[in-house]
């Protein structure tokens, strides 16, 4: 959320165990509302961010972090819907 400078909202969030020969973890869905103007605009700074964030996660290392989708929409009011993926590994 800090990196959404605390103005989205999370709408959906999905959670699958990922492993490959080496690692285990986990692969997470979320769908994040920025509704508003100054809300779209955190928005578009939290898309241009994600890919190369360093996360500090106890425990946890982000392997991978994305936009799959976007959508934005004017009416009836400004909103920013983005979908975002990560995959997180177990940090042993």
């Amino acid at each position: 959320m800090v990196l959404a400078e605390h103005r989205a909202q999370v709408i959906t969030h999905g959670e699958k165990a990922w492993a490959s020969i080496t690692f285990g973890g986990t692969r997470h869905s979320l769908s994040l509302l920025f509704a508003g103007e100054e809300a779209i605009e955190a928005g578009e700074r939290f898309i241009a961010a994600l890919p190369e964030h360093e996360f500090t996660l106890p425990g946890q290392l982000v392997a991978d972090a994305g936009i799959s989708e976007v959508e934005h929409r004017l009416v009836p009011s400004p909103r920013l819907v983005v979908q975002c993926e990560l995959l997180l590994l177990s940090d042993a």
